[in-house]
């Protein structure tokens, strides 16, 4: 068992992708929900899919791509925003939409921008045993800016989060947490996009939050129980890769669904085989306090 577990930390490679694989589960638990309890599960889809015209132009400008992607990320979650507030659009109408136009858009200026040097596949599907020391250290910087300002308007993100129309009545600068908050996750997404790629970044976002969501009630406690999962779920998907050879990112979210099935099987206050139980045991409760009365 213990050279089970050490072999593959002999690898520098391994020790790289199990360190940024840890931060993202924390990171993405975090950041994913705020978007699970504003009903926004699919913006995290959306902005990932979006950031592709913006890895094209800073390819071809010669730049880091990183940035690129931020500003398209954070361009099309604006664009969303404009669309719901000048229209009767529904938000995932819109979502749809600007994430198929972006997308398309992207892979047109790959065409015309002769940027064919830019690794499309990893771009969608991730390469986390790529990545180096610099990419851990970059994704530790992003994880502790995100993780210290959730920290600090913790008060202010829960308010906007459950009665953003109160928010905004009591004073709240609305517009700006909704800006943080499209930040936080496009940083996200781009610090997750060399590991399971943007085609499956949604599964980290969403997935161990909604776990969370399962077990507890609080949303401190859903980031906490999401985060121990996140990191789970990495972990162990990262090991089933090293002994299994499969794809890396692809086993992680794997990992990620079968953890949520068994919350949702088995929840203590959700779950649909304990829920059973309990109702079961409330029957025959309340069979035994009608037959005392009838005695």
């Amino acid at each position: 068992m213990w050279n089970f577990l050490i072999e593959p930390l002999s690898f520098e490679f391994m020790r790289h992708a199990l360190a940024i694989a840890i931060l993202l589960g924390i990171l993405c638990s975090v950041v994913g929900s705020f978007l699970i309890v504003q009903q926004m599960g699919m913006m995290g889809d959306a902005i990932a899919h979006s950031v592709l015209p913006g890895l094209s132009i800073a390819f071809f400008l010669g730049i880091d791509i990183s940035i690129g992607a931020f500003i398209a990320g954070t361009l099309s979650a604006l664009l969303v925003a404009w669309i719901r507030s000048q229209s009767r659009i529904k938000v995932d109408v819109a979502m749809a939409l600007v994430l198929s136009s972006f997308l398309a858009l992207g892979v047109t200026l790959i065409k015309i921008l002769k940027t064919n040097k830019l690794d499309l596949h990893n771009i969608l599907f991730g390469d986390i045993l790529g990545v180096t020391i610099t990419d851990v250290w970059h994704t530790l910087a992003i994880a502790v800016t995100i993780l210290v300002l959730v920290k600090l308007f913790y008060k202010e993100l829960l308010f906007y989060t459950f009665d953003p129309l109160g928010a905004q009545a009591s004073g709240l600068a609305v517009t700006w947490i909704y800006l943080g908050l499209i930040a936080a996750i496009t940083l996200t997404v781009i610090a997750s996009m060399q590991t399971v790629g943007v085609l499956l970044i949604i599964s980290l976002l969403i997935g161990p939050g909604i776990s969370g969501y399962l077990l507890v009630k609080e949303l401190h406690l859903m980031m906490g129980v999401g985060a121990v999962i996140g990191i789970i779920a990495s972990i162990s998907g990262m090991y089933l890769s090293y002994y299994w050879d499969i794809p890396s990112g692809p086993a992680i979210v794997l990992v990620v669904f079968g953890l949520f099935l068994l919350t949702l099987l088995f929840s203590p206050s959700q779950g649909i085989l304990t829920r059973r139980s309990v109702a079961n045991r409330s029957a025959k409760i309340i069979q035994q306090l009608n037959y005392l009365k009838r005695r």
